[in-house]
């Protein structure tokens, strides 16, 4: 099918640089208007593939560890933490529940004194509600039997205490009611009988996990702290936890996992927020360079544009011509731009690795950052959001350029040349 000739002189412009020189490549400025806006987008995908990647790859391997919900009692402990559960049960997303003891303590080994997390877990029913039982990278959950005060160790911690599955340390309750007769009982030796490894520095360096049993001997406590709850869509936590607190019975307090960890998650959406709108920067230079671009060839193309007109095109024809040229523009630049985003947001988790060795340095060190390794997560509704805007502010850069060519005066622009 042929072609309109507003089309046909758009994307002659588009290939064409000076009359004198017209041997089918881009012009330099279009080039550089094209690769301009292709960068941005590139750019742009990259960046929130990571920033996508970092969030999912924290927020997964920090529920490895936490629950989805948590429920409390305000006084310290819930002796009839069975009733709870029963009514939390009957809520349709609950598919899972466990008791839990929660304290702080420290941990003793030689000359190394550290603050840790203490949780006592009954280690049937943890795999309820986390995945703590997969991360296992020495021993098993089971083998925190009551009464035998074994004790499992963050890989982190472990290495910091210098110890492995059969070492001995001592833990100190600083919570246990003080008195000259129980001040001997602050003190107790467990036996380490694992090791995990969540992936996540926090909780590999400071949690430890006790049987449930063990931890209310040393705690001095006759009932669990509380009681944690899986869900079946942990995005649905805060409409869960709300339903809760209208359908328990008892007076508790109620948390899910956006509440535990409100700080982070509001840093890293405002942090995506503004990287979209620094970046977009990028991409609205790059549309300034298209408006130049097409300043400079309606100027330069003066004379044609006046032998059109004389030959009875209309304003709207030439203006036509200016748009087909700057939207093709737009269209390749934004193409080869998502293009190379989303090839290179893919190829992320093998190509940081490759440049980390190659150059001997780390993107993010352990004891920094919550994670290790640089992730990716490549939304496909990101990826059409960039490129619907980037389109458009191309689109929108050929308004100026062509309206000033449908006001062309042909005998002004023939007399000139």
């Amino acid at each position: 099918m042929k072609l309109p000739y507003e089309w046909q002189i758009g994307l002659r412009y588009t290939r064409t640089g000076k009359r004198s020189s017209d041997n089918g490549f881009i012009s330099f400025i279009s080039l550089i208007s094209m690769l301009g806006i292709a960068l941005g987008v590139a750019a742009l995908i990259v960046v929130l593939s990571v920033m996508n990647g970092f969030q999912k790859e924290v927020r997964d391997r920090m529920l490895s560890v936490l629950a989805h919900i948590e429920i409390i009692s305000p006084v310290g402990s819930m002796p009839n933490w069975q009733l709870t559960c029963n009514e939390a049960r009957q809520n349709s997303s609950v598919i899972g529940s466990a008791p839990y003891v929660d304290a702080q303590a420290l941990i003793v080994r030689k000359n190394i004194v550290n603050g840790i997390i203490l949780r006592g877990i009954n280690p049937v029913l943890e795999s309820q509600v986390s995945d703590i039982s997969t991360k296992m990278k020495i021993g098993k959950l089971v083998d925190l039997r009551p009464a035998s005060f074994g004790i499992i160790l963050g890989v982190d911690l472990a290495s910091i205490l210098g110890v492995s599955v059969g070492s001995e340390v001592t833990l100190v309750a600083p919570n246990s009611p003080f008195t000259p007769t129980s001040m001997l009982s602050w003190f107790k030796r467990f036996t380490v009988v694992g090791i995990f490894e969540s992936g996540h520095y926090e909780f590999d360096r400071t949690l430890a996990l006790v049987s449930i049993v063990d931890a209310q001997a040393l705690l001095r406590s006759s009932a669990p702290t509380g009681l944690r709850l899986r869900i079946k869509d942990m995005q649905r936590a805060p409409e869960v936890a709300q339903q809760l607190t209208q359908t328990l019975s008892s007076h508790l307090y109620i948390r899910d996992w956006t509440q535990q960890n409100r700080a982070w998650f509001s840093a890293v959406k405002i942090e995506k927020r503004m990287m979209f709108i620094i970046l977009m920067l990028i991409i609205a230079v790059a549309t300034f360079n298209l408006v130049s671009s097409l300043v400079m060839t309606v100027i330069d193309k003066q004379a044609d544009i006046a032998i059109l007109r004389t030959l009875g095109a209309q304003p709207r024809s030439i203006m036509k011509i200016f748009i087909v040229q700057g939207v093709t523009i737009g269209l390749v630049g934004t193409s080869i731009g998502t293009a190379l985003g989303c090839i290179l947001a893919v190829s992320i988790p093998w190509l940081v690795p490759l440049i980390e060795h190659a150059f001997k340095f780390q993107f993010l060190p352990p004891s920094i950052y919550f994670i290790s390794e640089l992730p990716s997560d490549l939304v496909i509704v990101d990826v059409l959001k960039i490129s619907t805007i980037a389109f458009t502010l191309s689109a929108l850069a050929t308004v100026y350029p062509s309206w000033r060519a449908g006001r062309v005066h042909p005998a002004k622009a023939l007399r000139c040349e």
